[in-house]
């Protein structure tokens, strides 16, 4: 069994997975437009949002070893992304620095980058798309 995260950016899917991969290495797996689909059945219409034309209907990126899904969902620009956070753990502690700086670009620290007793660096920041990360490195056993 598989549990992956489905992130609804509302809109702005591209512009965050261009986001991910100049600041996290984000590799996009497979992308398909809403142009591309096939015309929905009469019942379904109401799924696919108004002149959605070019928006991603469904993307699949890798961070790292990690996969996430993502679309611009019905396209109403007001990504909401409550009650869940991404957690990134970073090979050292300067490493969890850059990232976590890179991910706080246009967004906005939850809590500053520290040391904790659990790990040697933590912080959490929301980036410019809201999305909610947990930054560590150094994880105390």
């Amino acid at each position: 069994m598989q549990v992956q995260s489905y992130l609804y950016f509302d809109g702005r899917t591209e512009e965050a997975l261009e986001f991910y991969r100049s600041k996290l290495g984000a590799k996009v797996e497979m992308l398909m437009r809403f142009s591309e689909a096939p015309p929905p059945p009469p019942a379904q219409s109401c799924m696919m949002p108004p002149d959605a034309g070019n928006k991603i209907m469904h993307a699949s990126f890798r961070i790292g070893d990690t996969a996430l899904l993502a679309s611009d969902g019905m396209c109403t620009g007001k990504a909401a992304f409550q009650g869940i956070s991404l957690s990134l753990t970073a090979n050292d502690a300067a490493e969890a620095e850059r990232l976590f700086a890179a991910l706080g670009e246009g967004g906005q620290v939850q809590m500053a980058m520290s040391e904790t007793f659990f790990a040697k660096r933590f912080g959490m920041v929301a980036d410019r798309f809201g999305v909610s990360w947990m930054v560590l490195a150094g994880v105390m056993s």
